[in-house]
Parts: structure tokens; sequence; C-alpha cells
């Protein structure tokens, strides 16, 4: 008898065709229960590879044994030679493990996949309304969607800034976008306004295939537009599987205000606060805008919030005077007045602790609350980091800021503060890494770029590279004069005096903005290169007007660290010793390594300056070498570059310091 009649004969047909019916229900049930009860992938993986390798062991069962009336009973063989016997036996068993192979080949991969990827990223809606200038209304829907996601903790939510690099594109290629973000789900839309009709067009994709799951179109009154919000979140949530806690959903059916035209300028301010623009401070813009919609429904809690940001972050950057401080904080308090769980509110609350008050632990704890509230938000996760490398808790810094990565890749300003965190350490290796991630992630943004030629400065004293990125600046692009100061201060350390003064020339402004808070008097830029040409008389006249507009400059800010340091240097180069010497422990005394190991040595670094310039070479030398053995941006190929360390460069100290650190 040959091979297959005898499988019919011993019924095997039937016994394979009922595993593979029942195999394939445990599976398909297996597929929709075990991600509903939260199980691990692999415990689907493992009844698939069980039941694989359960089928040829059904077959020999089979074989051997036959169900009848009396029980379980042996198959009666048939006369037939042993050989025969075995060669049947052997191309059952090989019949079995090539089903399962084959069954296993497509069943795995699905089983891999069987878990949902409680990721997304909401991309940018197109702007189909007739006039383009709604643009910022289509970008503000996007956002509150993608702020309302973000508040679901079991959800995974790539914040804005990455997002926003696909605006504008027209077909996307949805599994490199997701690749790219690390998400398995992307919602892409179109928004189109008409008085106050509103049409959304939504559709959630599958990243990993590129196919639809689903597409919704609302048409509504502009005042409907939170409701579209909300059931959206709530939808995809539902798609994706994700649990909805009771505070959360409440957070979800939360209107942020009732009035459509404070709404309408609250995105506008919202497009222009979370723009990044090393040359225009559109930051400013967005303050007029709040407080117009604040005036309009002085009950909008997220207003209050999101102008105290506005003036902390001013504050914190560019303008330290105490009343920017002061708005900073009333109107936090103001927005949790109103409104005591926003997490907004804390988020805001947090950066006036931190930016105002310097008072790390009030900070912390408010950050954490919006943490929790907005456990996608990477602002926090920003924050929290940069708070603890101030604190001098490095590792645990750079685990928050490569959090804040992960939730936002794209974002320079993330990757340019964890940069600053591996420079700071003198790792510049792993900095180098971080802030070609930065470069890659916008390769048209002008701040990783400049700051790679930066750090290649400190790294290795090669100027080549900052020089082609400042020099590619036209002047109409340097407004506070940031590109000027710039290429002034690079030319200076090529010791190329003539071109640094002709460069300046070129600016009209009094004042020039700097890496630090503290705007640098022109008269003082131009001073120091005068002294450093030996043209003492020029040099004085131009110190002495610097002197001036430095005082000024104190009287608007007196509590600005950098701003004392900058004072005390002027002093130092006019041969005012004590008074030079007294802004200098002035500038340490209201920011001390203690209180800030990254903003800290910058001071100290200020005040070795001032003495290096009115003689007190001890102290000078007692900080570098301090300086060169703590994180700080002092490093050995900008001690041989920079000018302002030319009063030490003849004692032996000096050559013995490079000696000792240059390794």
């Amino acid at each position: 008898m040959n091979f297959f009649e005898e499988l019919q004969r011993r019924k095997v047909y039937r016994v394979a065709a009922a595993y593979i019916i029942a195999a394939g229900f445990i599976i398909q049930i297996g597929s929709a229960v075990f991600p509903a009860w939260e199980l691990p992938n692999w415990t689907l993986r493992l009844v698939v590879v069980l039941l694989l390798i359960g089928f040829p062991i059904a077959l020999i069962l089979a074989w051997a044994y036959d169900v009848t009336a009396q029980g379980i009973r042996a198959t009666p063989a048939v006369s037939a030679p042993t050989a025969h016997r075995r060669r049947n036996l052997i191309l059952l068993i090989a019949t079995g493990v090539i089903v399962s192979a084959a069954a296993g080949f497509f069943l795995l991969p699905r089983a891999s996949a069987g878990k949902i990827d409680k990721s997304i990223a909401v991309l940018p809606f197109q702007n189909l309304s007739d006039e383009k200038e709604n643009a910022y209304f289509a970008d503000g829907v996007q956002d509150d969607i993608l702020t309302n996601l973000s508040k679901i903790g079991d959800l995974k939510v790539i914040s804005r800034t990455s997002v926003m690099s696909y605006r504008g594109e027209g077909m996307r290629n949805a599994r490199e976008i997701g690749k790219t973000l690390g998400v398995g789900t992307l919602l892409e839309g179109s928004v189109r306004r008409i008085g106050n009709r509103v049409r959304v067009n939504v559709q959630l994709i599958n990243a990993n295939n590129d196919e639809h799951i689903w597409a919704e179109d609302y048409d509504r009154d502009l005042t409907d537009v939170f409701a579209i919000q909300t059931d959206l979140a709530q939808k995809i949530a539902s798609a994706l599987q994700a649990k909805l806690s009771p505070n959360e959903k409440a957070r979800l059916d939360r209107r942020p205000t009732q009035n459509p035209d404070a709404y309408l300028l609250f995105l506008q301010a919202h497009d222009y606060a979370n723009r990044i623009d090393m040359f225009h401070d559109t930051t400013l813009k967005a303050e007029p805008l709040f407080e117009q919609a604040i005036k309009l429904d002085p009950s909008f809690a997220l207003a209050f919030a999101s102008l105290s940001m506005v003036e902390s972050w001013v504050y914190h950057s560019f303008d330290p005077v105490p009343a920017r401080r002061e708005k900073a904080r009333l109107n936090a308090d103001e927005a949790l007045r109103l409104q005591p769980d926003l997490p907004e509110g804390h988020l805001a609350l947090g950066f006036s602790y931190y930016y105002g008050d310097r008072d790390y632990e009030r900070a912390l704890a408010e950050f954490d609350i919006a943490r929790r509230g907005l456990p996608n938000e990477s602002q926090a996760y920003l924050a929290i980091g940069s708070i603890q490398r101030r604190q001098g808790k490095w590792t645990e810094s750079t685990a928050n800021l490569e959090k804040a990565a992960a939730l936002d890749p794209k974002n320079i300003t993330v990757l340019i503060n964890l940069c600053f965190s591996y420079v700071a350490l003198r790792n510049f290796e792993t900095a180098d890494k971080v802030i070609d991630r930065g470069i890659t992630a916008s390769p048209d943004a002008f701040q990783p770029r400049a700051l790679k030629g930066f750090m290649k400065v400190l790294w290795k004293g090669d100027l080549g590279a900052a020089k082609e990125v400042f020099s590619s600046v036209p002047p109409e692009r340097d407004p506070n004069g940031l590109m000027t100061w710039a290429q002034a201060w690079m030319l200076t350390l090529e010791r190329k005096y003539p071109d640094a003064l002709q460069t300046l020339e070129r600016y009209r402004g009094e004042t020039m903005f700097t890496t630090t808070t503290a705007p640098a008097p022109k008269a003082f830029v131009e001073g120091m290169i005068y002294l450093l040409q030996g043209d003492k008389e020029k040099a004085q006249a131009e110190l002495e007007q610097a002197r001036v507009i430095s005082e000024k400059l104190l009287r608007e800010a007196p509590a600005d660290p950098a701003r004392h340091a900058q004072h005390g240097f002027i002093l130092a180069v006019l041969g005012q010793k004590d008074e030079a010497i007294a802004e200098g422990k002035r500038a340490v005394e209201l920011l001390p390594e203690s209180q800030d190991a990254l903003d800290g040595p910058s001071g100290t670094a200020a005040l070795a300056q001032i003495y290096a310039w009115t003689g007190e070479s001890d102290e000078a030398f007692r900080l570098l070498d301090h300086l060169l053995a703590v994180p700080s941006n002092i490093t050995v190929p900008m001690l041989k570059l920079d000018p302002a360390w030319d009063p030490l460069r003849q004692d032996p100290r000096f050559q013995a310091l490079i000696d000792k650190y240059g390794q």
C-alpha cells in the first residue's frame, strides 16, 4: 500500500484538517485577546510555536492510533515490507515538519506584530483655506490634537517640534517617517476654515505598512473645534487600545476657552512662541497676542500659562530685567488660580522658579506635576535634565535629556542642550555625534551648524568650521549684532585685528547680543582690539564709552551675573583694579558654582581674566587650574588662542597648565 493510501486508511487527513482549523481559531482568538489583556508580545509567539511543534506530533499520533467505539486503539498494521513502513513514517514526519515550518514562516511575523504599538506622531495639517494666512489655524488644530493625545499616559506621542519639519511635504513615506520618529502610527489631515465654519479631515495610518486604519470628516462651527479635538483624541486612544484614566478623560473634555476670538489669538501667539529663529526673536511677537486673548477671556488659564512661559524664556535668554520675572510669576499664579490642575500652569510655574529664582527644588516639584499631567511633553524632561546638570547631577541630567530627545527626536533645542552637556564634560566625541543628529534633523537650521563650529574651536582650536558658518550670514539677518560679534571674536582669535575692526564698522548698533545675557557694548569690543594692537589712546576712548554703556546695562538688570562680569573686565582693562575685582567677585556671588555647575564656571572664568589683567597672576592661575579640572568651557586649545589670557602667557605656569591638561 502506497503512502497516500496509508494516510487515508489511518484517517491522518481528518486529524490534520481538524488540527489546522483548531490552531487557526486559537491564534485568531489570541491575537485579539492577548493585547487587550496587556500580555507580553512573546506570549502569542509562544502559543504559535507550540501549535507548530504540535502539528507533526498530532500526525504521528493519528498515524499510530485510531479512535474507536471501544476507545483509543493502535491502528492495525497491514502486511508490508519493513522498509516500506519505515519510509512511510519518515515521509509523514517530514511532511509535518515542512508544513509547520512553512506555516511558521507566515505566522510568526504576524504574531510579532500582533501587539498594537501605542505610539503616534500627529503630522502638520494641510491648510486648505483660501486665506493662506490661516496656516496658523491649521497648525493650531494639529497642535491641540497633539496636546490632547500627550495627556494620555498610555500613549507615546512625538512632540510638536519634531513633526513640524514635515510641514509642506506632498506625498509622505509613512514607513520612513515612522522609523525616523520611532512610532507605529501617523495622523495626517487637512483644515479648511471659511469664516466661522471649519472642515477637518483626518486619517490614521499604520506606519509599518502604510495602510489606512480609519478616516474621519468633521464639518462644524468654529466654536465646535474643541469637540472635534476631543473626539479625535478619544477615537485614536480607542484605536490604539490605550487606557484613559478618569483624570485624563476629564482633561480631554475640558475646553480651554469659550471665546472663539480669544482662541484664534491664542493660536497665533502659540505659533510665534514655538518658532526657533536665532536671528529674529519671534518669541516677543507672541506676548501682545497672548495679552489680547486674555483681555477677551480673563478666565483663559492656558493663555496665562503660555504668556508666563514666554516671559520666563525672554528673562532667561536675553532680557533679565525684574519686570519680566515678576510678570512670569504673576501669570503662572493666575493660570493655577483659574485651573489648579492645569499641567501647563505647573510647567509655567516651574520655569518661573527655575529661570526667575533659580529655586531648583520648587521648580523640580512643579515640573514633576507637569510631567504627570503631560507624560509626553518633552519640555518637562528637558527642564528637569537642565536643572540636574546645574546641580552637578550629570548622569541623571543626561538620561532626562535623552528622554526628551526620544519624545522629540528632531527638536534641535533638545539636541543642542544635550550637546552643551557633553561639551562641558569635555566629551567632545559624543558631543560631535549629538550635534550631527541635530544637523541631520534640521539641515537648514543655523544653530546646530554654528554650535558644531564653536565646538571645534574649544575641542581642537580649529576656527575653520566656525568661520565658514558665520561668514555665510548676510548683514541684514543680524539685527541684534550676534553674528557681527561672533565674526569679530573669531578674527580676534586669529589676531587679525584690522579685519575685526572692519567687521565691526558695518554694525550700527550700540550693543551686540552675545552668548550670555550681557549685551556687549560695541565700544568694548573695539576698545579691546585697539588695546591688543597697542593703540592705547584709541583703546582708552572706546573703553570709557563702553564703561558708561555697561553701567546703564547694570542698572537695568542689577542681578545679572554676566553683566557684572563684563563690567568688571571693562574696569580691569581701564586700570581700575579694586573696582574690577569687586565686580568679578559679585558675579561669582550671584551665581556660584555650588549653585550652578553649568553656568557658574563662566563667572569664575571671568574673575580669572580680571585677575590676569589686574596683575593678580597667582589668583588667576589658581582659578584656571580649578576650571580645567571641573566641567566648564575652558579648554587648552582656547587658552592657546584667546588674547584674553595674554597677560599670563609669558609666565612659566601658563605652559605648565597646558602641559598638565593638554592630554
